[in-house]
Formats: C-alpha cells, structure tokens, sequence
C-alpha cells in the first residue's frame, strides 16, 4: 500500500479539486508531514496540530475514503 502522501500529490496543481489541490501542495512543502504514514490516527493527529486552512480535516476525512478504496482494491 502507498503511502497516502504519495496518493495525495495526484492532486497537486489541480484545477478541478481546489481543496485537494490545497491541502496537497501543503503537504508537499511541509518537510515534517509524516509521508511515509497509511495510519489514519497518525496523519489526522498530525492535521489537527497543524491545520493548513479551516476545512482541511474535512478534505482529510473525504480523501481517506478514497484512498482506502483505492488502496485496498
């Protein structure tokens, strides 16, 4: 399974996704975002500390479903 990092960047410079588009170029440049991470507990402990813009947990929260869904195919 690849890390959700690593499915988020599939996001970046996206016209069609704002949001997802935002939240991935942060996580792009943030250099202590745990990118090697698939735990949910993990990342979202790690958003709620440093929350990038008001709506990231949410964006979170619909992108991890995704990504589970396409993951664990």
């Amino acid at each position: 399974m690849r890390s959700f990092y690593h499915y988020m960047m599939r996001f970046r410079g996206s016209k069609l996704h704002e949001e997802e588009s935002q939240l991935a170029e942060w996580m792009f440049h943030d250099s202590n975002f745990p990118k090697q991470s698939t735990n949910y507990d993990e990342i979202s402990s790690y958003l709620e500390w440093n929350i990038p813009f008001t709506n990231a947990l949410r964006v979170f929260d619909h992108i991890w479903d995704e990504y589970l869904a396409n993951e664990l195919k």
